[in-house]
Formats: structure tokens, C-alpha cells, sequence
């Protein structure tokens, strides 16, 4: 029972081996086919592409197949490795969709949470804006030193800028100019 075991490890070792160097070869040959795609074609339908006798001899005889021609004299390609050369490209599709799916997934939920932290860090910037005017309106009680450090004078631009009527006269004006505007010319706009 032991022997018979062993004998079907070294066996499935064996294949496993095989598989793997086939698994290779087909990487190298899909590279190659890739790398061959950016190769200019001339304008001519059917005409010969220069570069074409880079393809390796299985990945030509396995596309005949596929289209239904039939493969060039003197060569013969087994069904069996076809079937097996199809599936390992279609598990390899549907390896990369899933990854793929998987990055998307993950670069939503980033996108949310950037546009969370983003809506949390403009609200904590108007408290800060609220806070730094109850400061300014409590410093002017006659007999309240003013003392001043970073915190405040970091606001004490913004506060400024929301109070000067100026500012506030042109933003109001750029709002008006923008809602009267067409969509396409908001579209166009936001480019």
C-alpha cells in the first residue's frame, strides 16, 4: 500500500513538473504574442506583417485551430493539449478579472474615504473659523488681554476673508454666473 502510494506521488510530482514548465511556455509565448501586438501592420488586408516568424509554431497551429483553419502541412498539434491550452488561458482570464474586480473594489472604498476625510476636514475647518470669531468676540470685553498665538492668527485670515464684504460680493457674483450658465457650459467648466 505504501509502494503503490509512492509510485503515485512520484508520479503526480512528475506531472506537476510538466505543468509547470508548460505554464511557463505559455507565459513566454503570450508575452511574445503581446510584445508582437505593438508591431506596426501595413495597410494591406492579408498582406504578410513583418515580425511574424517570432510566433512560436504551437501558439500559430493553436489560432488556425481556433479559426477553423487547418494547420499547415507536415504538423500535427494533439486535440487533447488545444483543450488544455484554452483552459489554461480562460483560468488565467478569469484569475486577472477577479483581480482586477478586487482593485476596484479597494479603489472605491479609498475614493469614499478621501471624499469622507476631505468633508470632515472642510467641517472641522469651519469650526475652527466659528471658534477663532467667539474668540475674537469675548477678546473685545474691555479689561481681556490679548494674547495671541499660532492657532489664532492661522484663522484670523479666513475669519477676516468670510467678513470682508469684497470677497463676499464676488463669490455671491461667480455663484450667480455659474448656475445661469448651460450644462454643457459647466461641463465644460469643471474640464
Amino acid at each position: 500500500r505504501c509502494a503503490e502510494l509512492q509510485m503515485q506521488l512520484t508520479e503526480a510530482v512528475s506531472t506537476l513538473a510538466g505543468q509547470k514548465e508548460l505554464v511557463a511556455k505559455l507565459e513566454q509565448d503570450l508575452s511574445t504574442i503581446q510584445a508582437l501586438s505593438a508591431v506596426h501592420r501595413p495597410d494591406a488586408e492579408g498582406a504578410a506583417a513583418p515580425g511574424l516568424e517570432k510566433i512560436p509554431e504551437p501558439i500559430k497551429e493553436a489560432t488556425a485551430l481556433f479559426y477553423g483553419h487547418p494547420p499547415s502541412p507536415g504538423t500535427s498539434f494533439p486535440e487533447g493539449q488545444v483543450d488544455s491550452l484554452l483552459s489554461i488561458i480562460s483560468s488565467q482570464r478569469e484569475r486577472f478579472r477577479a483581480k482586477n474586480q478586487e482593485l476596484e473594489g479597494e479603489n472605491r472604498m479609498l475614493q469614499h474615504t478621501v471624499h469622507a476625510l476631505q468633508s470632515e476636514l472642510d467641517n472641522l475647518r469651519a469650526d475652527n473659523i466659528k471658534l477663532y470669531e467667539k474668540i475674537k468676540f469675548l477678546q473685545s470685553y474691555p479689561g481681556r488681554g490679548s494674547s495671541r498665538d499660532d492657532t489664532e492668527q492661522r484663522y484670523s485670515s479666513q475669519y477676516e476673508e468670510r467678513l470682508d464684504p469684497f470677497s463676499s460680493f464676488s463669490r455671491k457674483e461667480r455663484q450667480r454666473k455659474y448656475l445661469s450658465l448651460s450644462p454643457w457650459d459647466k461641463a465644460t467648466l469643471s474640464m
